[in-house]
């Protein structure tokens, strides 16, 4: 089945579905999909700004399998065209080889040799934190109770990761000259940084958290801007920070106590900007039920079962609608979003054959 799925996987790499600068129609990848998948039911939607799903069905399954198929932009450290895959004795490498087009590939390739129930939805928004595919098929009277969602994860089925939020701050102050004795409380950008300070002494007083053998908080403050010049007191300052809780994290309160590390007043805005659940998505105990739900499946596929991890994926979307899902791909992470990013030719073969055999006849 490798030679399918690289044959496949050449064509996937072709078509520029980089995001950004998130122009994905309808066309291109999805024409070439759909050609690959007789006899499956075909619902292709266009979910505006370069979001587009195809969800492709036979027979009545009960588990959906799930892959997106935008990759993030080509560095000009690349050696070659990242658009046209190369094989080498061990590898396949291109663009989306190993995030993630390697295992659309490999569901193309099963689907061919397959007759059982299989359901396969292809969507393209991903990369760009924007996840409206996922969430208008969660919306539906899908049906699924099931979720597998494709992650360079070597071939392992993980079944926790941690959640994701952005947060944009804005901070007040007051414009006037630098000499006035007012200039280290009014000033915005000092604020900023009183705030950034006690941010980072909350985050390193979580340090003994754990869950499934993540520990820790995950933290980054990513963009500090604010301030006219030297001698004049800043009247504004922005912060953009991100950070990446536990499942056994409140995201909501962990907001809280970020907003409460700014002084009384200082903040003229605190906004979420983006999140994601973590997996599995839920309360402590929810999460922890959800946990053993999603390895008694992954038991049962005969899949090997691997650690949680520090990335987040959509698979948290499909738990905290109520789907028993997890994590499993072919690749490594470590090759996701760099230059000349390929993927083990063996990885991309038992990830073909073992979604032959969960398919089944």
């Amino acid at each position: 089945m490798l030679d399918a799925a690289l044959r496949h996987l050449e064509a996937l790499v072709s078509f520029d579905t980089r995001n950004p600068p998130r122009q994905i129609g309808t066309d291109g990848i999805f024409d070439y999909l759909r050609a690959q998948l007789p006899g499956f039911r075909l619902d292709l939607t266009d979910h505006g700004d370069g979001a587009v799903s195809l969800l492709a069905v036979r027979g009545t399954p009960q588990r959906v399998f799930n892959v997106h198929l935008d990759t993030v932009p080509a560095s000009a450290d690349w050696s070659a065209d990242p658009l046209q895959l190369r094989v080498t004795q061990d590898r396949a490498i291109g663009l989306g080889a190993c995030d993630i087009k390697g295992a659309a590939a490999g569901l193309l390739a099963a689907a061919a040799v397959t007759r059982g129930d299989a359901a396969f939805l292809f969507t393209t928004d991903e990369e760009a934190n924007d996840a409206r595919c996922i969430a208008a098929f969660l919306a539906q009277d899908h049906g699924f109770v099931e979720a597998i969602v494709a992650e360079p994860t070597g071939c392992h089925a993980v079944l926790a990761h941690r959640g994701i939020s952005s947060v944009l701050l804005k901070f007040k102050g007051e414009a006037g000259h630098a000499s006035g004795a007012n200039a280290l409380q009014a000033n915005a950008l000092h604020q900023a940084m009183r705030w950034g300070a006690n941010a980072l002494a909350l985050v390193e007083a979580e340090a003994a958290a754990c869950f499934d053998g993540l520990t820790g908080l995950r933290f980054n403050i990513g963009r500090v801007e604010g301030g006219i010049k030297a001698n004049v007191i800043a009247p504004s300052a922005e912060v953009r920070f991100g950070f990446r809780p536990l499942p056994s994290h409140d995201l909501d309160a962990l907001h809280a106590r970020f907003a409460a590390c700014a002084a009384p007043g200082a903040l003229e805005r605190y906004e979420e900007t983006f999140r994601g659940p973590s997996l599995p998505a839920g309360d402590t105990a929810m999460a922890e039920a959800r946990r053993l739900a999603t390895r008694d499946l992954a038991d049962a596929l005969g899949l090997p079962i691997g650690n949680a991890v520090d990335f987040w994926t959509e698979a948290s979307l499909f738990s905290q609608a109520g789907l028993t899902a997890f994590v499993y791909g072919p690749g490594d992470i470590a090759q996701a979003h760099c230059a000349d990013e390929w993927v083990a030719l063996d990885q991309l073969e038992r990830y073909t054959a073992s979604i032959i055999r969960m398919i089944g006849d």
